[in-house]
């Protein structure tokens, strides 16, 4: 089962991450709204979503039936569909939400998450200009 544990990873790596944190990044942080970037990262993030959701309607977990590092980076992801996607996305994924409402708990995952919110004053929260510069420097005019 290694190589199907690598395989999924990897999928969520080079797929289920970067669709979905585009989508977050078009949805909540861009300067402008492009409607293009908006529906094709919409659109990449659900399918890519769709595949593991699929599979969990299956078997209890992505690999094999037992419990891996793959649900873990799933889990990571998933929890934020409705950060990704909108408000009412766990219709089309009752599967990957079954996965998200049994990690999250567990314990583990509740420390986890509580590191992060233990920590979560110590970053800059206010989308203001000063933040707006540090992550768009690229929209910056640059003397030639």
């Amino acid at each position: 089962a290694r190589g199907e544990l690598l395989s999924w990873l990897m999928f969520i790596a080079s797929g289920v991450g970067p669709f979905a944190g585009q989508s977050v990044h078009f949805r909540q942080y861009a300067p402008e709204k492009i409607e293009y970037a908006l529906n094709r990262y919409a659109y990449e993030a659900t399918r890519h979503f769709t595949i593991p959701n699929e599979r969990l309607g299956k078997q209890k977990y992505v690999v094999d039936n037992t419990y891996t590092i793959v649900d873990m980076a799933l889990w990571g992801w998933a929890r934020l569909i409705p950060v990704a996607l909108g408000e009412q996305p766990w219709g089309k994924f009752p599967n990957l939400k079954r996965l998200v409402d049994e990690i999250s708990a567990r314990d583990a995952a509740k420390r986890a998450l509580a590191i992060k919110d233990k920590h979560q004053h110590a970053f800059k929260t206010e989308f203001d200009d000063e933040a707006k510069k540090a992550m768009f420097r690229h929209l910056e005019v640059k003397d030639a």
